[in-house]
């Protein structure tokens, strides 16, 4: 894990300044177009090139299972972790859907679910069988987060090996939510009943059971709001801790990261706390209606593209946020500068 935290720089600030000047030489007032200029100047950082690419996408979605739905945290059994990963090696899930309308690549890659996966084309990295229930014991030993994080690495390696241009992190796991706002709260500081929402659709008197089982693991559990791996391994789950690698890894290629929703968000902010440069890397597709989203967003200082009331996961916000990156490139790439056009700018008059 240290070789790929070593591996990360921060993202080319002179490569952003280069192509913020370039935007105003562009036919159209400067900065008119917005958050579409911010991205496209940070994508000119991210990989140092005044015109970028971000063709082809690539989707990995992680899964694994949580100990903690044996409290009932969730609405849905565990075993749907198991089916829901076989809807995606079929490409039945709305994240394959929105990923072949952009053309991307999926991968998923089972690091943790309980049950054995049949499933053709899914990416054996299981590290155990899922996580242990954090109520009563840490989720994961600490060389058991190391394994998951590297299965992170090693899954945005291959893509890059495919030829990916850039990256959307998704992931499947019932009781998700639960380990991730247990994560947030320690991270932050924030209180636990601010934070948990209604997950995959539990009611009132299990949104209740959830915020007490969350609370009465942070208290077990006893992590250091300082030593995030800490509180990944205590208190996270195995998908959790492959999308934290997935970030450090992309950050560490100089690849743009289109993060998802809530549990994707917790993820990044893992990746940031480990290290600082990642942030520069991680571009944020769409805002979650999970009540936590908010905070995991404001604690990583983050404005996402979209804002759609989902919460769905899988990557799904992100696919549909990634055309904007297109465009943003598309921009730097075919609009005419004011010089070429015959057109005069502010400069002129």
């Amino acid at each position: 894990m240290h070789a790929i935290l070593d591996d990360i720089q921060p993202v080319n600030f002179h490569a952003g300044e280069q192509a913020r000047r370039y935007l105003d030489t562009l036919t159209k007032p400067p900065g008119s177009l917005g958050a579409l200029e911010t991205l496209a100047i940070q994508l000119s950082a991210i990989t140092g090139e005044l015109k970028p690419s971000v063709i082809p996408p690539a989707v990995i979605v992680f899964a694994a299972d949580h100990g903690v739905a044996a409290e009932g945290v969730s609405a849905f059994p565990q075993a749907v972790t198991a089916q829901m990963v076989a809807n995606f090696a079929q490409g039945g899930a709305a994240v394959n859907v929105f990923a072949r309308q952009i053309g991307a690549r999926v991968e998923v890659v089972d690091v943790g679910v309980a049950s054995d996966i049949t499933a053709a084309g899914v990416v054996n990295a299981k590290v155990s069988r899922g996580t242990a229930n954090m109520a009563i014991e840490d989720a994961m030993q600490p060389e058991q987060a190391a394994e998951a994080i590297n299965a992170g690495v090693v899954a945005v390696e291959r893509a890059i090996k495919a030829g990916a241009k850039c990256l959307i992190v998704g992931e499947m796991g019932i009781a998700n939510t639960t380990a991730s706002s247990a994560m947030l709260a320690v991270l932050t500081g924030e209180p636990v009943a601010s934070l948990v929402g209604a997950g995959t659709g539990i009611d009132p008197q299990q949104l209740t059971l959830k915020v007490a089982v969350i609370e009465r693991a942070i208290a077990a559990r006893n992590a250091d709001s300082q030593a995030p791996l800490e509180v990944l391994t205590k208190l996270g789950g195995l998908e959790i801790a492959a999308m934290t690698g997935a970030y450090l890894a992309a950050a560490a290629h100089r690849l743009p990261a289109i993060v998802d929703g809530f549990i994707a968000t917790v993820a990044a902010l893992t990746a940031c706390r480990m290290c600082p440069a990642v942030r520069g890397y991680l571009i944020f597709g769409h805002r979650s209606q999970e009540p936590g989203h908010d905070v995991a967003l404001r604690a990583l200082d983050a404005k996402p593209l979209l804002d759609m009331g989902m919460r769905l996961g899988e990557g799904s916000g992100a696919a549909l946020a990634y055309p904007l990156l297109q465009a943003a490139t598309a921009m730097m790439g075919e609009m005419a500068t004011f010089t070429d056009a015959g057109v005069s700018d502010k400069a002129a008059l």
